[in-house]
């Protein structure tokens, strides 16, 4: 079950570029890795949440995927497209001071709308648990596991905004920055929307 094909699925859909590792190297970026650790670990564990979730529930998701995948997805590029533009106001300095980076709470509240950690989540219940006779040890295992290859996954994308943030302490560069994260978190939110609607009503 926790073989290498585990350890290399959840390696490459952690570190590659998501939603929430461009808000973790924003919120480096802008905050600080020290300020970014509640909400690194929040998003773990809102991941962990969700794969406990659908390793225990799995039939039961399956059989309504079809009919809440369209509405969870535009509920999830909704709050993207917001998030990108509160990413876009932090773009001045002296916005720093009226914000504060996602808390644990709300990095693990993220992952309800995160289309790519529902992806995540629902092909490792899927592909890396037993068809049959799920138990909790096996469960609690497999959330270890996940947990221990994605956190240092996603802490790699706070570490490069708070290596990038002292670059970035001249307010053009601070605002190009924001701005191309923004940009992109909307770009991904669009084309996340098309690609769900295409699936749904083509």
């Amino acid at each position: 079950m926790l073989d290498s094909a585990f350890v290399s699925y959840v390696t490459v859909m952690s570190i590659t570029p998501g939603p929430n590792n461009l808000l973790l190297a924003s919120s480096g970026v802008n905050f600080g890795l020290r300020r970014t650790l509640p909400m690194i670990f929040g998003i773990s564990l809102g991941c962990a949440a969700q794969l406990a979730l659908t390793t225990v529930l799995l039939a039961l998701i399956l059989s309504w995927v079809s009919a809440i995948r369209f509405p969870l997805a535009a509920m999830g590029c909704t709050y993207l497209l917001w998030l990108s533009w509160k990413l876009f106001k932090a773009a001045s300095p002296d916005a720093k001071q009226q914000t504060r980076p996602m808390r644990l709470i709300g990095g693990a509240l993220f992952q309800v709308v995160n289309p790519k950690a529902w992806l995540m989540t629902i092909n490792v219940a899927i592909l890396f648990t037993p068809h049959t006779g799920v138990t909790l040890s096996q469960t609690l295992l497999t959330i270890a596991a996940f947990s221990a290859v994605n956190i240092p996954c996603i802490l790699v994308w706070a570490l490069v905004g708070d290596w990038l943030r002292h670059a970035l302490r001249v307010t053009w560069k601070l605002r190009l920055f924001n701005g191309v994260m923004a940009g992109s978190m909307a770009a991904t939110a669009l084309w996340l929307l098309f690609d769900e609607w295409r699936a749904a009503f083509a």
